[in-house]
């Protein structure tokens, strides 16, 4: 019986290329490109909220409702 390839593997390599990407964009500042992320990830999750709002509770038959444990 053979082993069953490891599916993390390829996704690990994948985001320290992503984040090798993210710092080299911020000038080689870990801390800035850290920055960047979290303003990047605020305004997705802003993004995401108004979708929320916009489908009724109906049409998603209430799989949207309020996230628990989400700090504002």
């Amino acid at each position: 019986m053979s082993a069953k390839p490891d599916a993390a593997a390829p996704q690990t390599v994948d985001l320290d290329e992503a984040a090798d990407q993210a710092i080299a964009a911020c000038g080689g500042d870990a801390r800035e490109a850290v920055r960047a992320l979290l303003v990047a990830n605020d305004f997705i999750e802003a993004q995401l909220d108004e979708l929320r709002a916009s489908v009724s509770k109906g049409y998603s038959r209430g799989r949207h409702g309020a996230q628990l444990g989400r700090k504002e």
